[in-house]
């Protein structure tokens, strides 16, 4: 099966726009080098001041000349003896400097009134007020320093990482592309491009619409799986209609703090107001507008209290303010009743997966700029990926470019497109040791796929069946719909449940036992089975009522599975057709099997030989699929699925 759906598109190259300007460099320095020259200035001036510096000496040398009687004056500090001396000594200094001992010396002031010095004892000098509160002063000014800053960012300060912008986010902020996106770059979704594409006349003329009292739908819903260019259509309204974009996501408006979400989308909406006309666009939009009443914070939840502010803006709008909301959700199914009502978002614009037609637009617009050879074939190519999104087919395009370089090719070939369809679908390949019996039983059980597929003109055309492990898929049958389908006819459902059974039909019939390689193909038969029964009303039995066991409703993040309004022997009943189906269904191929038991072999040895086996090849092995059986009549419809893994 192809992977997760989405729209055809080709993708511009967005820049977000430069950061507001700072202050300038000597502003973002100023305060620091104040408040450092603040403190040199506290400290220096509770330096002693004097005319000239001590020199240190050891308590010894000073002591030695004192006895020498060379001091004429000595100060006693707390910890320390200043001696001033009657001669400079060889080093040229007059006064000098020792620490004292911690145990006072009790022979050092009889000694100095012995040698008849002046002494002068100095109080202890307790530390200023100021240099004491000093550290504390300092943190405050950062702090206080540091707190202006943020908040100037709020209030139009223009400084980056404040408070302003965790308030705002990036949601004030308009997206200005570097390449201009257009509706002309937009494939595969007509009927929504063309609902979006009438608001580009009203954003660019509004006063016309106002003169008749027409408006502008408040808001527009892009709904749709995810990938289906939701985003891209809002690019390029924006695009065509040249009005500023502002692009944000559900999740921005979500934060610890309650209020800071409905603050942010405040300043969306006026800075959107200011430059009217403009598109306000906001992606994953059930992020934030789930149905009310189910957080455990009531009204004050601030996912509720961003809703809430949403819907204020979205019902505030006066007729001639110029502003689009759009938005994009792939869960509509969760959103608020009040977001959809008209007055929010009067239109909802759905989009699908693109068909086969649509599929070849897309490709026209992502291989302007590719080196294809002149064999490549566009049409074949769609037609070979049903179920394909855009972004699908865009990497589609992208792997088998890679694959053309590393051959060093100048062009990219239809076997590039092939591998890279292969290992989109189905991943890169494996290298596994495979046992030769093991690898039998897989071309046997592969073979079992094609054959039935082959055999029963209700099947879709086979394209190729291989052996080659990709993925998780050991082996897979490709099998390629002729055109798409929307209503799956019953015929048809119960040939797919045929060719599903048949690998392990051919492993019971031609090796006497089966494995565990059926295991997905016995799930997916089973979910089918259970689908015709329980919802579709395919038994003749049961009839057309609504079987289906449950269904997952979204609470606080969880699936919660809904209890079934059946009794139990209704749910034998089901189970029970079922299995008949599948009985059916597998006794069915075993038919078809044994009935081409000798072409089913040869297809086997080939494949086991060559490992891939395209349609000429597996037509010279099974011959003319002329053979069909009582239980298929007439050909049926097609379907996007089937590629058939083991």
């Amino acid at each position: 099966m192809p992977g997760p759906a989405g729209l055809g598109y080709q993708m511009g190259n967005h820049a977000t726009p430069p950061e507001p300007s700072g202050p300038s460099d000597f502003s973002r320095i100023l305060w620091p080098l104040v408040f450092i020259l603040f403190g040199f200035f506290f400290l220096f001036t509770q330096m002693p001041s004097g005319t000239s510096t001590p020199s240190d000496v050891s308590y010894s040398e000073i002591k030695a000349l004192i006895r020498s009687g060379q001091v004429r004056e000595a100060t006693l500090q707390a910890t320390a003896i200043i001696a001033d001396l009657h001669s400079p000594t060889a080093g040229g200094a007059s006064q000098v400097r020792a620490i004292t001992p911690q145990q006072p010396d009790a022979g050092l002031l009889p000694l100095l009134e012995e040698m008849g010095v002046t002494v002068t004892a100095e109080e202890p000098r307790a530390p200023s007020v100021l240099v004491s509160l000093l550290p504390w002063i300092l943190i405050l000014a950062f702090y206080f320093w540091l707190s202006r800053r943020m908040m100037g960012s709020g209030m139009g300060g223009g400084l980056p990482g404040g408070i302003g912008d965790f308030l705002g986010g990036r949601a004030a902020k308009p997206v200005k592309p570097t390449r201009k996106v257009t509706f002309a770059d937009v494939a595969g979704q007509d009927e929504a491009k063309r609902e979006v594409s009438e608001l580009v006349e009203f954003l660019r003329d509004p006063d016309r619409f106002s003169k008749v009292g027409a408006t502008v739908p408040h808001g527009v819903l892009l709904m749709g799986p995810p990938g289906t260019g939701k985003t891209l259509l809002a690019r390029a309204l924006a695009g065509d209609a040249d009005v500023p974009f502002f692009s944000t996501s559900g999740s921005e408006f979500i934060e610890v703090f309650v209020g800071v979400g409905a603050g942010r989308v405040r300043k969306m909406f006026e800075e959107a107001r200011k430059q009217s006309p403009s598109i306000i666009f906001i992606d994953e939009l059930d992020s934030i507008g789930r149905t009310r009443g189910t957080g455990l914070g009531g009204g004050h939840d601030e996912r509720e209290q961003t809703l809430n502010q949403i819907l204020a803006e979205l019902d505030g709008f006066s007729p001639r303010e110029a502003v689009v909301v759009l938005a994009a959700t792939n869960r509509p199914d969760v959103l608020d009743p009040a977001l959809l009502r008209p007055g929010r978002f009067d239109r909802h614009v759905t989009l699908e997966l693109p068909d086969k037609g649509a599929r070849r637009a897309i490709l026209d617009v992502h291989v302007k700029d590719l080196p294809l050879r002149h064999d490549v074939d566009l049409d074949q190519v769609a037609a070979g990926t049903p179920g394909f999104s855009g972004a699908d087919l865009k990497n589609l395009l992208n792997e088998a470019a890679i694959t053309a370089a590393r051959r060093s090719a100048a062009d990219i070939t239809p076997d590039d497109l092939d591998q890279a369809r292969d290992k989109v679908m189905m991943g890169t390949v494996r290298t596994l040791a495979i046992q030769p019996d093991e690898r039998h039983r897989l071309a046997v059980h592969e073979a079992g796929h094609t054959a039935v597929a082959f055999y029963n003109p209700g099947a879709d055309p086979i394209y190729k069946v291989t052996i080659i492990p990709r993925g998780r898929s050991l082996g897979s049958t490709h099998m390629l719909p002729e055109h798409d389908r929307h209503t799956l006819p019953e015929a048809y459902l119960r040939v797919q449940l045929t060719t599903l059974l048949a690998g392990r039909a051919a492993e019971k019939l031609l090796l006497g036992s089966v494995s565990s390689g059926a295991d997905d193909d016995i799930r997916r038969a089973t979910v089918l089975a259970r689908s015709m029964v329980a919802r579709w009303g395919m038994d003749p039995d049961i009839g057309p009522v609504d079987l289906r066991d449950s269904e997952d409703q979204p609470f606080l993040g969880q699936q919660i599975a809904q209890p079934r309004s059946f009794s139990d022997q209704t749910a034998g009943r089901v189970d029970q057709a079922v299995i008949t189906l599948l009985h059916a269904a597998e006794a069915q191929a075993l038919q078809i099997i044994e009935s081409h038991r000798d072409q089913v072999e040869q297809l086997v040895a080939r494949l086991e030989a060559e490992e891939t086996l395209d349609l000429p090849t597996i037509r010279e092995c099974l011959g003319p699929n002329d053979t069909v059986t009582p239980f298929v009549k007439g050909r049926a419809g097609r379907r996007p699925p089937t590629d058939k893994t083991r």
